[in-house]
């Protein structure tokens, strides 16, 4: 969603109508995870993707019948023999896609104002009925419990209420999945599927060292989506021009400002000062936070060197052994940009749960199991 919001909330604000194709399962190995969308306007232009393509024309078929009136739909995709590139995915997984229309005002309006959420990096759930008993389609817009109310309904006081109180649950987790009720809210009963979609604010990654590599890990971690923030104690190195797509620049000690600033278990850390009077204290203080992967930079002599300081300094071997250092993949690179491209790699690997090796060499499944879809 987040790679077409611009052009959705054009079309919400210029009163366009289009379609909204959005992957609600995937079974095997698929190209696009839950929630990857796929829109279809008035005019027949298409943004977005749901497979890369192998389905796309038939989305898109579905989706300009859909915004002729048809109502929405859940269609489901897998491998077709001799002609998987007609309408299957030839990757041999299976995918459900639920197409619904954004034709009224109304319905632009409602979709508008979770856009409007997202755009402000606001935490949102958007939870829609699938099937059984329970109007297709029908959408439950959910806020964190200190925020406004809900919006919507999916047809009961109940459903909504367990509902809410689900999507809030997987909102602070940032997954995304297919929950099962009763009519009524009744859990541990299959009568209506949900998907519930969550929009949590970009995860965090936190570059400390404004050095040349920390300029394109920056430009590269915003590329994955991350809400990148460089720190330095060093005023001349620590500024805006040295790292124009960083969404913050800090001059500050490093473990100062991370003792003060928001972790979480989705958040990166990145440590390529070398230094050990930065290193030390602030690695230490990395090592207490839930931070998903920290990542230092340095030879293995400057390793060797750093974890005798940090025993030194009190830290147990259990925490030393989340330190991923040196930092990043074996790809032989050698310019601040190929590092960078080494240390995104291993971020990835370390988020799926990857080997690292060439696909070539391995078999079996090329899409790995691992946390739900990112918001």
């Amino acid at each position: 969603m987040r790679d077409i919001l611009p052009d959705l909330r054009a079309r919400c604000a210029d009163g366009i109508p289009f379609a909204l194709a959005t992957v609600v399962a995937v079974h095997g190995s698929a190209p696009r995870d839950p929630g990857a969308v796929l829109a279809v306007d008035a005019a027949g232009t298409v943004l977005g993707s749901v497979s890369g393509g192998c389905v796309e024309g038939d989305v898109y078929e579905v989706a300009r019948e859909v915004l002729a009136g048809a109502g929405p739909r859940v269609v489901s995709y897998g491998i077709s023999d001799d002609e998987a590139f007609d309408v299957g995915l030839t990757c041999g997984g299976t995918i459900e896609v639920l197409v619904r229309a954004c034709a009224t005002a109304a319905e632009r309006e409602e979709l508008a104002a979770v856009l409007d959420l997202i755009a402000a990096g606001l935490p949102v759930a958007e939870a829609t009925v699938l099937s059984g008993a329970a109007e297709t389609g029908a959408r439950l817009v959910v806020r964190p419990a200190d925020s406004p109310d809900s919006r919507g309904t999916l047809g009961s006081e109940g459903l909504d209420a367990a509902v809410t109180d689900d999507a809030r649950g997987l909102l602070a987790q940032g997954h995304t999945a297919i929950q099962w009720y009763g009519a009524w809210g009744q859990r541990r009963m299959q009568e209506v599927a949900v998907f519930v979609r969550t929009y949590a604010p970009p995860p965090r990654m936190l570059v400390f060292g404004a050095i040349d590599h920390a300029a394109a890990t920056a430009r590269i971690g915003s590329f994955l989506g991350y809400r990148v923030t460089v720190c330095d104690a060093r005023p001349a190195f620590a500024t805006r021009e040295r790292f124009p797509t960083a969404d913050e620049v800090v001059r500050a000690w490093p473990h100062t400002y991370l003792e003060s600033t928001a972790v979480d278990a989705r958040t990166v850390i990145c440590v390529l000062t070398h230094d050990p009077k930065f290193d030390v204290p602030l690695l230490a203080a990395a090592l207490r936070t839930p931070a998903a992967y920290i990542g230092v930079m340095g030879s293995r002599r400057t390793h060797r060197d750093r974890l005798a300081r940090l025993r030194a300094a009190g830290v147990d071997e259990a925490h030393l052994a989340r330190l991923a250092s040196p930092v990043g993949l074996d790809l032989g690179a050698r310019t601040p940009e190929e590092t960078a491209v080494s240390i995104a790699a291993e971020i990835i690997q370390h988020r799926w749960g990857g080997t690292g090796r060439p696909l070539g060499e391995l078999t079996g499944a090329i899409h790995h199991g691992g946390p739900a879809a990112r918001g």
